[in-house]
């Protein structure tokens, strides 16, 4: 078992999202408008009590070339959060944890070199009370800026889950041993089932763009299951489809997109010639809760008005209710 710790210090940030119809978490807005209903569905555009950082990853010896930077915020005005932290290992499935306490408007950054050095995967920010249940606390709000050796880079915001309940996960025991996070549109927000990559450019032109796919489901305690078989279809800028298949005996799912992946009729370079563009949808086999991204490096891009670097999280184009994690429960060292 990997063991983290987790240092804060303290900045400003102007964001609050809160629940509406709710009376436990009834706040002021930091900004004019009204809150958005805890009921809109995950996303990286509002702020929640869970939070999901798509993909982190550290270099084994230095941080330089190979590292993530990790920031959360509570955007509350008035209260303090504590947080569950697991980091998700890619390889293994294994989650390693620890916690992170925030007062009312506080932020907190850290590296994956420094906590948990030379492991890829994702992580998960849950807000607990303090005995250890998960809370209903829908101010937490984060982003991971990831820089890769290959060149790839991207700052990818948490996509975030609000909680439905007013208060504490109703039947979580604290003298327990677990509690379960569902993302069923009943305890928190629904997660995707099918996503879409769009702005696909064809590696013809410089372009390598890595896939990332991660399976939203699993237990903190004995590991998360591997993505499976899933499918998918490439489609070209005229909208002529081209389906794919494939498989993943991991919990995520890591690629370049080329004639490799996706494996298509015709290849991947035929589909998306130079100078020209697609797009492609992703679901698993079975009905599995998914989250990803994409991150393109063009090493053109300073010189060619046409070529760019950058990344962004997958869209939803629907959602399950199968999703979500089962934690332990215990009070937080915070």
């Amino acid at each position: 078992m990997r063991h983290v710790k987790l240092f804060q210090h303290v900045a400003l940030t102007l964001l609050l999202l809160s629940l509406v119809g709710l009376t436990a978490q009834a706040q002021t807005p930091l900004g004019p408008g009204s809150l958005p209903p805890a009921a809109s569905e995950a996303s990286d555009q509002k702020a929640g009590s869970v939070l999901i950082f798509n993909l982190y990853t550290s270099g084994v010896s230095s941080g330089n070339t190979e590292n993530t930077r990790i920031s959360i915020t509570n955007t509350s005005t008035a209260s303090t959060t504590r947080l569950r932290i697991y980091f998700v290992d890619a390889s293994t499935g294994l989650a390693a944890g620890s916690f992170i306490c925030l007062t009312p408007l506080q932020t907190t950054t850290f590296l994956a070199s420094d906590f948990d050095p030379g492991i890829t995967g994702y992580l998960i920010a849950i807000a607990v009370r303090d005995d250890g249940c998960p809370v209903s606390h829908n101010f937490l709000t984060g982003n991971a800026f990831i820089k890769l050796s290959s060149g790839h880079a991207a700052n990818l915001g948490a996509v975030a889950f609000a909680a439905l309940f007013p208060d504490a996960l109703p039947g979580c025991d604290p003298l327990g041993i677990s509690a379960r996070i569902a993302f069923d549109g009943v305890a928190y927000n629904r997660a995707p089932r099918a996503l879409a990559l769009d702005k696909i450019r064809g590696v013809a032109d410089g372009n390598s763009t890595l896939l990332v796919l991660n399976r939203i489901e699993g237990d903190m305690l004995n590991g998360t299951p591997a993505i499976g078989a899933f499918s998918g279809t490439l489609f070209d800028d005229t909208g002529a489809a081209f389906p794919f298949n494939a498989t993943t005996n991991s919990c995520q799912f890591r690629t370049t997109l080329s004639n490799t992946f996706p494996v298509t009729t015709p290849n991947f370079s035929t589909v998306i010639p130079a100078g020209r563009g697609g797009w492609l949808n992703v679901f698993a086999a079975s009905d599995v809760a998914l989250l990803g991204a994409a991150i393109n490096f063009n090493p053109n891009a300073s010189s060619v008005r046409t070529a760019f670097t950058g990344g962004h999280n997958l869209d939803a184009l629907t959602v399950t209710t199968t999703g979500g994690f089962t934690i332990r429960v215990f009070p937080p060292s915070c």
